[in-house]
């Protein structure tokens, strides 16, 4: 226990933007091949994140005041038990039958006099077991909680019955790797200082202007940074077959998993990375739902989280949010395979390396230092520009064990805000990869259609590659 602790104001935004048509919750669901020690995995649990993270064991108290901040506090009466929910599938315990538990449990809010998370420890699924876990954005930002769920993992199946190293010790989540959907640009820190750097040379050492170079450099940093704020300011979806006001049930679907030495294959034919190959497959399946919906297929925006957090340190203790976002406008519109592979390389490489994310994690950083409504309005306002959020987890390249269980895959979904209808998840671990989508079950409600397209065009870009 920790005692009490201001809650910063980006995380705040998280904390007030819940409502009951999209909570902010962060879902993540494990498959595990075989039975699960859950009490095992329970020590674990507490003696790796609990211990460790003091958010874990405390709970949101308001701002007395309206130009106050809200503060975390030690819940009085922390029981680690209530944080976890025993279940066992009923028959047949198959795919639907999770996806169908999974579905029930996204509009259920946290009781806010404890700790805004559980875990759902499940029996019964097919021959294995599973672990549903459920974090309030406002604790962490989805790369923190992902380090944080992989540090309870281990490279073997008596790993954590080893002697663990001393709660409250932090170390980087060594197995997580953090390149993320856009690669090099996952790396705000580095570009923010330079381009502050830049600035400082450009305006407070005039005789540098001498320098045709200092002066090509400002003038694109300023033309990319009018750009950026139209595409914030004035860019918009189109009304279209996925757009409209959330209810409150959503829906949880996945693909099988798929080996990545073919994807890679792909990637390779066409000049694109495996991030390229998978994002033009999840832009063709949109496509083909807006068509099959007898909708013109036209371009859409999803909103990529960024990670500002530096690369070589540890995890705060007191973990938070730190990220950025960047619109990327998917190739949702009518294009063959290759294509759209093309396009979807090209809008990717051009927001790799502009200020986008710089820009937009100072506009999430001001927001956070509005009132509740004001807040409200303006995610409102930015989060109308995107169906919803698309994450890229480079997760471990060879097997980890739960308290000595192997895990078999893994898929996180991130909160949609607003009128956000589609999110999507993509997860490569141990050589293949997961995708999964997460819709509202009003406006988007057949989201097998989503599953069924993206593997036809998978398929077909596999097909392409082999022929080639």
């Amino acid at each position: 226990m920790s005692g009490r602790r201001t809650i910063g104001p980006v995380d705040t935004i998280w904390l007030n933007m819940d409502r009951p048509n999209n909570l902010m919750v962060i879902d993540s669901i494990t498959w595990l091949d075989g039975a699960a020690d859950w009490e095992r995995y329970k020590a674990v649990v507490k003696r790796r994140m609990v211990d460790r993270y003091p958010v874990f064991s405390q709970i949101p108290i308001p701002a007395h005041t309206p130009i106050s901040l809200p503060h975390w506090e030690d819940d009085p009466a922390f029981d680690l038990e209530r944080h976890f929910v025993n279940v066992t599938l009923p028959a047949p315990g198959d795919r639907a039958t999770l996806q169908r538990y999974i579905e029930q449990q996204m509009h259920v809010p946290f009781d806010r006099s404890h700790p805004l998370w559980e875990v759902h420890l499940i029996d019964g699924f097919e021959t294995g077991s599973a672990v549903l876990s459920r974090f309030h954005h406002s604790l962490a930002d989805g790369i923190a909680l992902t380090q944080v769920l992989l540090s309870l993992t281990d490279e073997t199946s008596t790993g954590d019955l080893e002697e663990l190293e001393e709660p409250g010790a932090d170390e980087p989540a060594a197995h997580a790797r953090r390149g993320g959907l856009l690669g090099a640009a996952s790396s705000v820190t580095g570009f923010a200082s330079s381009a502050l750097r830049e600035s400082w040379h450009l305006l407070g050492d005039l005789p540098h202007l001498a320098n045709p170079s200092h002066v090509v450099d400002a003038v694109s940093l300023a033309a990319d940074t009018g750009l950026i704020a139209n595409k914030l300011l004035l860019g918009s979806n189109p009304p279209t077959p996925i757009s409209g006001t959330p209810g409150i049930p959503k829906r949880a679907v996945w693909a099988e998993p798929r080996d990545l030495g073919p994807l890679k294959k792909v990637g390779r034919l066409s000049g694109a990375t495996l991030n390229d190959v998978l994002v033009a497959a999840v832009s063709a399946a949109i496509n083909h739902y807006l068509v099959d919906s007898g909708a013109e297929a036209v371009d859409l925006s999803t909103m990529v989280p960024v990670n500002v957090r530096p690369l070589d340190k540890p995890l705060p203790r007191e973990l938070g949010n730190q990220f950025a976002l960047v619109l990327l406008p998917l190739p949702t519109g009518n294009h063959a395979p290759l294509e759209r592979l093309a396009e979807a390389k090209r809008r990717m490489d051009s927001i790799k390396d502009s200020p986008e994310a710089t820009l937009t994690f100072g506009l999430i950083s001001a927001i956070g230092r509005t009132n509740p409504e004001i807040e409200r309005r303006l995610v409102n306002f930015f989060s109308a520009k995107a169906i919803g959020v698309t994450t890229n987890v480079i997760g471990p390249k060879s097997t980890r064990y739960i308290a000595g269980t192997r895990i078999v895959g893994t898929l996180g979904w991130v909160p949609g805000s607003g009128d956000q209808t589609v999110g999507v998840c993509i997860y490569s671990y141990d050589d293949r990869v997961h995708v999964g989508f997460k819709t509202d079950a009003t406006v988007v409600p057949y989201a097998e259609k989503l599953v069924h397209a993206f593997d036809h065009e998978m398929d077909e870009l596999v097909r392409i590659a082999h022929a080639a």
